[in-house]
């Protein structure tokens, strides 16, 4: 077991960080993880946890906070009837698929590769929600088979590369297919969960030397 001497500055900080992630999240409705990754990997490093596969410990690390909090928001949503639970039925299989294959290729590269790959998805979707126009379509409803699914697919591959819960990249996509947005952010919501647990459990399995203590794989 480490000693409190190595334990109290991490934990300390990731208290720190879970706060301001909090407060961020809730100014500005966007999800933890999109705050958390860059966090963790700046806090990880102060404390010397530097490695090849840092970034790999701070997306798995997201990851697993947002199952609970994804699981959770679902079912507000839902308790208000604001799910839409036959879209996320529809893409639930094609997103786990995703999020699978995003782990199994998290695995592969290198901290610095993955920081390129988050860095690059977190402007596209800055962008988009810098320029986006409310009254931008791609269509008067959502489509069917085979596009939803390459869309949930590649939505689950890139969420789990970014540990994000898929609403980033979920909401403006059902909002372009004229889904109402409060009915896409709590549809949303369920995508997080859907792309956290099969990710956790894939990171897991991975060995990163250096790890912070208490991690189990990259988690």
């Amino acid at each position: 077991m480490p000693d409190l001497v190595s334990l109290l500055p991490m934990l300390a900080l990731l208290m720190a960080i879970g706060a301001f992630a909090g407060v961020i999240a809730g100014l500005l409705g966007v999800g933890g993880g999109i705050v958390l990754v860059p966090a963790f990997f700046y806090a990880f490093e102060q404390l010397g946890y530097d490695g090849p596969q840092l970034m790999q410990v701070c997306v798995a690390t997201s990851l697993a906070t947002i199952i609970v909090t994804s699981l959770r928001s679902v079912l507000a949503h839902g308790r208000k009837g604001a799910v839409d639970w036959a879209l996320l039925r529809a893409w639930a299989a094609f997103i786990v698929a995703g999020a699978v294959v995003g782990v199994l290729v998290a695995g592969q590269l290198k901290s610095a590769g993955l920081q390129v790959i988050f860095a690059v998805l977190a402007l596209i979707a800055g962008l988009y929600l810098s320029c986006g126009r409310a009254e931008w379509r791609l269509g008067a409803a959502v489509p069917g088979q085979p596009l939803l699914g390459i869309y949930a697919t590649v939505l689950g591959f890139f969420s789990a590369m970014m540990g994000i819960g898929g609403g980033t990249f979920g909401v403006p996509l059902m909002t372009l297919y004229a889904v109402p947005i409060h009915r896409a952010v709590a549809t949303a919501a369920g995508f997080g969960v859907l792309i956290a647990v099969p990710s956790v459990a894939g990171f897991m399995l991975l060995k990163v030397p250096g790890a912070p203590p208490l991690s189990i794989g990259a988690v």
